[in-house]
């Protein structure tokens, strides 16, 4: 009976009659992707609004600081949203936990929110320059862990496409953001100081592609979920969205027109950028396929040095 076992072929199969490992996020659209984006617009705005104020371009500044301050106020509301019950954002803020990417990112937005709203307000009405430009500074050092937290926030999480995905997630948020600041000054923002504007936007469209991109090829199986189906098409349009957005932005200067339809192509890549990871991650939580088999090769690349007898191991170099 032993041997008539042991001769048995091991049976293939994916889960439990096929059902999902994992349960899928119940992060919701539009709430969740629109308030990615808006995270990361904001906090790459406080960066472009610090540019404008060290390179003389006060206009350019005025259209960064309210876009980083409307961008984390509306993000938050999302946020509330999200959670069904907006008093448990503020929960969150009674402890600070370093583990703890939610709550350090709760403590990264508030602060992120605060500085921004002061920041704006200062250079609406006037009142208190001197606070409203230590806020743009401080926006500086929060506004990249804004635009970025997100990414370790997705990625810290048992869904296979983000949680594999790791390394390149807060680059590709990073680059996203910059190419969303970028493009709202030069929507927004005279014509004659949006250079900082199309430098940020032509980085940002770079850098979101690079790391999309590596992404992919790095992920293997688990890079399929980019690829394939609904998520699939929203990230190729994405891509040529934000490729394309990046290209008129280099030659934005040439003219108004180019400058707004680059504006409004990296605006919508970005946006197809945030829908199509969390749709990502909807798809390889529900097939128990992306789960299982990297499972099993990573338990199979840790039996492998062992897997053969003494006798068998390739005998040392006597000679």
């Amino acid at each position: 009976m032993r041997r008539e076992r042991a001769m048995v072929p091991e049976a293939e199969f994916r889960s439990y009659y096929g059902r999902p490992v994992i349960k899928a996020p119940i992060w919701h659209e539009p709430h969740m992707p629109t308030y990615l984006y808006l995270g990361g617009m904001s906090g790459a705005s406080s960066l472009l609004a610090v540019m404008a104020r060290y390179t003389g371009r006060p206009r350019l500044g005025r259209t960064a600081r309210i876009a980083a301050a409307a961008g984390s106020a509306a993000g938050a509301v999302l946020l509330a949203a999200e959670l069904g019950r907006p008093e448990r954002f503020l929960n969150m803020l009674r402890v600070f936990k370093v583990t703890s990417p939610m709550s350090v990112g709760s403590w990264i937005l508030a602060a992120q929110g605060g500085l921004s709203a002061v920041a704006a307000t200062s250079e609406l009405t006037g009142i208190l320059p001197v606070a409203g430009d230590a806020a743009v500074l401080a926006t500086g050092l929060t506004g990249p862990l804004t635009a970025t937290y997100t990414a370790v926030l997705v990625a810290d999480t048992a869904v296979p496409a983000w949680h594999e995905a790791y390394r390149e997630l807060p680059f590709l948020f990073a680059g996203s953001a910059l190419a969303s600041a970028g493009a709202v000054g030069l929507l927004a923002a005279p014509h004659a100081e949006a250079a900082p504007a199309r430098l940020v936007a032509v980085a940002g469209a770079a850098l979101e592609t690079a790391a999309g991109v590596v992404m992919e090829r790095r992920l293997g199986l688990l890079g399929e979920p980019y690829q394939l189906g609904r998520a699939g098409r929203l990230m190729r349009a994405a891509r040529v969205l934000t490729v394309g957005g990046g290209a008129l932005a280099a030659v934005s200067g040439r003219g108004r027109t180019l400058a707004v339809l680059s504006g409004l192509a990296l605006t919508a890549g970005a946006l197809c950028t945030r829908f199509g990871i969390l749709e990502a991650g909807r798809a390889s939580a529900a097939d128990p396929k992306y789960t299982v088999i990297p499972q099993r090769q990573r338990l199979d690349a840790r039996a492998e040095p062992s897997a053969a007898p003494p006798d068998e191991r390739e005998p040392a170099n006597l000679a």
